[in-house]
């Protein structure tokens, strides 16, 4: 099999190449990783070599090119046969919770930044922003209490493309204190605790790029 290439932005700042990243290391998918830093003359210079949008992330295996994350994580799936909950109404309620944190959540995305190895920032909770945590909080009890709860940590159970798609909104709730029910609490820890994020942590936490749009919330 040709090998998997995935090209992305610097971890500390990129919500869009975290999930399938996430996805295929907790798949256990062996892929060659290139950073290209965003808002870089590199990135310019080198983007259009691997992107036809000029975005990232793209996965590359062989001569096909993937530039959607969610086209990413889907792609996967299909390759390993893993990813989606086996129960097929499971896995309906999986695609559409996907697809709803992959075309939604605007006031999110654009009040909270991802930061994710920043800490107590703090911004005024607009009602748009209260919003998106609350459909959000929503969410995670449903997909817990419905289909994850007996069977391990994550929204259904066990790690899938919709725990990839909200690993952003985990570090976004960590960066920046939202408040939480208990349930979405419990989620958002075992989600900090994953080795897997973790990892992806430690390696935005040796980054030396910065983007100064995302450096909001900042504590005087």
């Amino acid at each position: 099999m040709s090998e998997f290439h995935l090209v992305i932005g610097n971890k500390n700042f990129s919500s869009w190449s975290l999930r399938p990243w996430m996805l295929m290391t907790h798949l256990g998918v062996k892929f060659r990783e290139t950073i290209l830093p965003l808002d870089t003359a590199q990135f310019k210079d080198e983007i259009a070599r691997y992107s036809p949008t000029g975005r990232v992330p793209v996965l590359l295996h062989g001569e096909l090119a993937i530039w959607d994350s969610l086209a990413i994580c889907e792609y996967i799936a299909e390759v390993t046969g893993h990813g989606w909950p086996v129960d097929r109404t499971a896995r309906a309620v999986a695609r559409s919770v996907c697809a709803e944190m992959h075309s939604g959540f605007a006031n999110l995305r654009a009040e909270w930044p991802l930061n994710a190895t920043a800490r107590n920032r703090r911004t005024p909770l607009t009602p748009g922003l209260e919003a998106d945590i609350e459909r959000i909080e929503e969410i995670w009890s449903d997909c817990r209490s419905r289909f994850g709860k007996s069977s391990g940590p994550w929204l259904f159970g066990e790690y899938s493309v919709a725990d990839a798609m909200y690993a952003p909104v985990v570090l976004r709730f960590n960066t920046y204190g939202a408040p939480l029910t208990q349930t979405a609490r419990w989620y958002l820890a075992a989600g900090l605790e994953d080795p897997v994020l973790q990892k992806w942590l430690l390696a935005a936490k040796s980054e030396t790029w910065t983007v100064p749009g995302y450096e909001v919330g900042l504590v005087k």
